[in-house]
Parts: C-alpha cells; sequence; structure tokens
C-alpha cells in the first residue's frame, strides 16, 4: 500500500538508473520512447524490479483485447483528483514497458497500469493490484494470442482468489467467466456490440441464448451477473441509482463504456462519479487516436482499429456517407502476421463511403472489399489516397503499425 519508505534496495536503484539510461540512448537514436528496452534491461538486473516499484503504489490494472489504452487514460485521469499518478499512456503493457512506466513515478500515490491480455496473471501477482478491470474478450492476432476462451481460462486461473476488487463488463460472457473465480466483483453494464465470440457458453460449451440484452446458457445455468453500475445512453448509473452525466471529447459509445467501467474503478479509490467524469473531459486523444490533423489541404481523423471488434465499433462512429474513409492494414509482428481476421469485419457497412485503401495488406483488404462489394481504389500510399477525396473531413482507420506509419507521415 502507498506510504513513504523507499522500497529500492541499491541493485534496484541500479537497474532503474541503467533502464533510463538504455531508454535515452535509444531515444536518442531515433529508436522509439526506449520504454521497452529500458524495461528490459532493468529487469535483466533485477528480476524484481516491478514488485519492488509497485510495492508503495495503489494499482490498478486495466486488460482487454480493445479500449484497454484509452480506459487506462481515463482511470489516471480520474484518479488524479486524489493524488498523483504514474501510468505506462502510451500503451507499453507489458512487463517492461510497465516497469519503465513505474520507474519514472516515485512521488506518485497512484499507479494506473494497462496490461496486455497474455501476461495480466503475472503482473497481478508482481504488482498486488487494489482493482483490475477487465472490459472485453474478443478475436485478436491469431497467430500471436491464444483463442479467447483460452485467454479467459489464463483470466480465471491468475485471478482466482486475488484479494483484488474486479471491475468486470457484466455483457461480456467471456469476462463474466474468467471473473467469477474472484470473490470480490463489481459488475458494469458496459455494453457489447461485437458477440461473435461468445455464442458457446465458456463453462460447458453450451448455446448461448440472448434474448434482448440478457445472456444465459440454457445447458448449465451460467447466466449474466446483476450490474451495480451500467451505462445509460449518455450516462453513468451509480449503485445507488444516481444518474451522472458522461463529458468526453472522445468520440463513439465504446468510450462511453470505457467511461462507466472508469467510474466504477474510480470510486473504489474514494473518488466520486461525478469528480471522475469531469475529469475525463480533459483526455482529447489518445496517443494519437481520434485525433483530426491538417494534410494536403483535408482535416484527417485517425482512427485506430485492430481486430474485428475494433472495427465494428469504429464503423458506428464515423461521420454518414459520403465522407471518405481511407483503410490501412500492415501485417507486421506487432500487427500479427495473419490477416484472416479481415473477413470477420463487416464492410457492408462502409457501403457509400468512397474508400482507398493503402498499406503493406491493402490487396489482401482489396480483395476483402470486392467480395462485400464496396466501391474502392487501392493507393500507392497515404499521399496518392488524400488527393483522391474531395477537401474537407477524410475518416482514416488503421491497425497497429500502419497508424504508427500515418501518425509519422501526418507529423502527429
Amino acid at each position: 500500500m502507498a506510504g513513504n519508505s523507499d522500497p529500492l534496495t541499491p541493485r534496484a536503484k541500479l537497474a532503474v538508473t541503467a533502464g533510463k539510461a538504455v531508454a535515452a540512448a535509444s531515444r536518442a537514436a531515433g529508436r522509439g520512447s526506449g520504454s521497452v528496452i529500458g524495461g528490459r534491461v532493468a529487469l535483466k538486473l533485477d528480476p524484481d524490479l516491478l514488485a519492488r516499484l509497485a510495492q508503495n503504489l495503489d494499482c490498478v490494472l486495466v486488460s482487454a483485447t480493445n479500449g484497454k489504452t484509452t480506459t487506462t487514460r481515463l482511470i489516471a485521469e480520474a484518479l488524479r483528483a486524489a493524488g498523483p499518478v504514474v501510468s505506462n499512456a502510451l500503451g507499453a503493457n507489458m512487463p517492461a514497458g510497465i516497469t519503465s512506466a513505474l520507474a519514472g513515478g516515485s512521488e506518485a500515490k497512484f499507479g494506473v497500469i494497462e496490461v496486455d491480455e497474455k501476461y495480466l496473471a503475472g503482473v497481478a501477482r508482481d504488482t498486488d493490484p487494489k482493482c483490475i478491470a477487465l472490459l472485453n474478450l474478443s478475436r485478436d492476432q491469431l497467430d500471436r494470442a491464444a483463442e479467447t476462451r483460452m485467454l479467459a481460462e489464463n483470466w480465471r486461473e491468475g485471478l482466482a482468489g486475488s484479494k483484488a476488487v474486479i471491475v468486470a463488463n457484466a455483457d461480456d460472457p467471456l469476462v463474466v467467466w474468467a471473473a467469477s473465480s474472484s470473490p470480490n466483483v463489481i459488475w458494469v453494464a458496459a455494453g457489447q456490440m461485437w458477440k461473435d465470440d461468445a455464442w458457446s457458453c465458456p463453462s460447458c460449451g453450451g448455446v448461448m441464448q440472448r434474448p434482448g440484452d440478457d445472456w444465459f446458457c440454457g445447458e448449465c445455468g451460467f447466466r449474466r451477473p446483476t450490474p451495480s453500475w451500467a451505462l445509460s445512453g449518455d450516462h453513468v448509473l451509480d449503485p445507488h441509482g444516481s444518474a451522472w452525466p458522461i463529458h468526453l471529447q472522445l468520440p463513439g459509445r465504446a468510450n462511453k463504456a470505457n467511461a462507466a467501467s472508469s467510474a466504477a474503478v474510480a470510486a473504489v479509490f474514494g473518488v466520486p462519479p461525478q469528480v471522475a467524469l469531469e475529469r475525463m473531459y480533459q483526455v482529447q486523444a489518445v496517443a494519437g487516436r481520434y485525433d483530426v490533423v491538417q494534410f494536403e489541404g483535408r482535416d484527417l481523423r485517425l482512427l485506430l482499429a485492430k481486430n474485428p471488434a475494433g472495427w465494428l465499433e469504429t464503423f458506428s462512429l464515423i461521420d454518414p456517407p459520403p465522407t471518405p474513409v481511407i483503410l490501412s492494414v500492415n501485417a507486421r509482428g506487432a500487427d500479427g502476421t495473419d490477416t484472416s481476421w479481415l473477413w470477420d469485419v463487416d464492410y457492408t457497412r462502409l457501403t457509400g463511403h468512397p474508400i482507398c485503401v493503402v498499406g503493406d495488406r491493402k490487396l489482401d483488404l482489396a480483395v476483402r472489399l470486392e467480395v462485400a462489394n464496396q466501391q474502392f481504389q487501392v493507393c500507392e500510399n497515404l499521399d496518392q489516397a488524400v488527393q483522391l477525396c474531395p477537401p474537407g473531413r477524410i475518416e482514416v482507420i488503421a491497425n497497429y503499425t500502419a497508424f504508427q506509419d500515418l501518425r509519422r507521415r501526418v507529423g502527429n
């Protein structure tokens, strides 16, 4: 828990210093933020460093397939009402990146940590969090990530008996199954647009019934728990039935859902919903996502979508036709090299939008759009795509490394 005694041994201090030096050298060489390489070096020198850095913090871990970077930012803003926060706000969410982030927050009271789904159980062991937020689980990077039910099982086993308060999405059966092994769960009705990974019961394999917003297994009785927090339109309902308005600069239903979960987390740390939700208004963009940038005389809105559930949410917030849409897909290491997920995305939702396609795997995407009966043009690069669009707003949707490429090109 939070306190002021120095938890760092001489070895740990050396590890922190060495990690920062390596990170600075990496930045100077133009190789990104350096947080991951710096964290790796620090953990090599002191394998227990993450646990040491966390022991003076009240930590919250945030994990999900989609929305964890944004939710981490929203929670961090809310908790700043109660004290200084250290967070891996740029999304370096494996142990090395997390260690790097915490090493920079010696004065902090709270640690707000985004965690890659595969590493959640281990990071929870190291950081002894006060709270863990579980937002959603859906298919992602099939060549790298485990199948979703296996991930849910890892969570379930790793969190069994955890002392942390688990704040979990009651509308995602995989999340509910994973969280149900924990003794202390706060359920949030945050909604779930993407349902294609939860048609069979994670508990027994039976067929899930989904009447309206409810869900249950007709065979074993596994069912949606009763939530104590809920997203209701533009408001968050708290456990007392009070409705608090959501003030966000971030677009879309998914971010309102992220805000509802964030308000529930903030309450665990004693920050009231009204204060938490008002502070979330400060967040305008998250690591470039949702930014509107001027480029070649047009206004480009940059949107990140890494998997089918993410693309579905993103399609729901773009401006209506005939707003042009530029799509960019890569399949590098950080994206996952398998593009079969493109066939799980419903591209008919783009009907009526002029579409331009760029990125390393533009031809894979072109074949998918052809089958979906969409009108599109394949372009060599972003510049050519933008020039084909009329002046005004353009929605640009890209997966992970394609998004980084775009940000570099537009100087964001």
